[in-house]
């Protein structure tokens, strides 16, 4: 890859891991149905400036629209309502690490889903390696007896239970421009989870200067500039080196929760993470088909 776009995948992976750092400064004034209203709400506008800015095509079928709003929900709002509910109880580095299992957890639902792909043996292991790492993280946990921590590690793990899904039924929209994709699913994703975070959480009040930052950061930069670059890089590098910040953002909300947050680093962690990185490796498999390409031909 040329350079700049190495720097875009790397930019993209940091960015996505101090989401969580932004989830947790977010937490401390706002609900976590908030936490995910605000950020799809302001990923939306984002990238509706950006559509209408860029005059692209926008469908106009009825259905269609709804397609995306659930789509949108299942993508956007779940997984970002997981998450912070998750961090109401576990630190930022932690479900950072969490989120890195989405691979892992597209390969199992991939295999059973419907026209899926089939996992192969070195992506079984890459799936084994992921889940033995959500157990290593969990082991402090278990050991202290903190069954409230034990189920956030579990709705945490919802999450990229959701993108798994999602990953699948994105096909049925690969007619469509990626960006305009992303604009009406974050709109769906808004009018989802308003309602139920209104209902449940009243209307957010806002006092600190932080918590505003961190919604314009988490909201316009890592969510719809994030996409925006997402997708104006995916086909200039391919859907195998497009993966590559799913290897980065673990470290860098783990880095950030510790130097910023003050958050404990634990072994268990990095035994953890080093399990779901290996996992990633062993799914992508590219190490393995370049070690194999440097052996001697006799």
């Amino acid at each position: 890859m040329a350079l700049r776009y190495w720097a875009v995948i790397f930019t993209l992976g940091i960015g996505w891991g101090m989401s969580f750092m932004f989830n947790a400064i977010l937490l401390r004034e706002l609900g976590p149905l908030s936490v995910s209203m605000g950020r799809v709400g302001f990923g939306a506008l984002g990238c509706w400036i950006y559509v209408l800015a860029a005059r692209k095509t926008v469908p106009v079928n009825v259905w269609r629209w709804l397609a995306l709003f659930g789509f949108g929900a299942l993508s956007y709002a779940g997984p970002f309502a997981f998450y912070a509910l998750g961090q109401q109880h576990i630190a930022s580095g932690v479900a950072g690490i969490v989120n890195a299992t989405t691979p892992a957890l597209a390969v199992v639902v991939s295999h059973f889903w419907p026209g899926g792909e089939r996992a192969t043996v070195l992506k079984s292991m890459g799936v084994f390696c992921g889940f033995l790492g959500i157990v290593l993280l969990s082991l402090p946990i278990l050991e202290s007896g903190q069954s409230s921590e034990v189920w956030a590690v579990l709705i945490t793990l919802c999450a990229p239970l959701c993108y798994a899904f999602s990953v699948n039924i994105a096909r049925s929209f690969r007619d469509m421009e990626p960006v305009v994709l992303v604009a009406i699913a974050l709109t769906g994703s808004t009018a989802a989870i308003a309602p139920v975070a209104l209902w449940s959480e009243g209307v957010p009040i806002i006092t600190r200067i932080e918590t505003w930052a961190s919604l314009v950061m988490i909201g316009f930069v890592l969510t719809s500039a994030a996409f925006i670059a997402f997708y104006w890089v995916l086909p200039k590098v391919g859907p195998t080196n497009i993966t590559l910040p799913t290897l980065i953002a673990p470290v860098s909300a783990l880095f950030l929760g510790t130097w910023i947050l003050g958050e404990t680093l634990l072994a268990e962690h990095l035994w953890g993470m080093a399990a779901i990185l290996l996992g990633l490796l062993l799914i992508d498999g590219r190490i393995l088909r370049w070690r194999l390409t440097k052996l001697p031909v006799y």
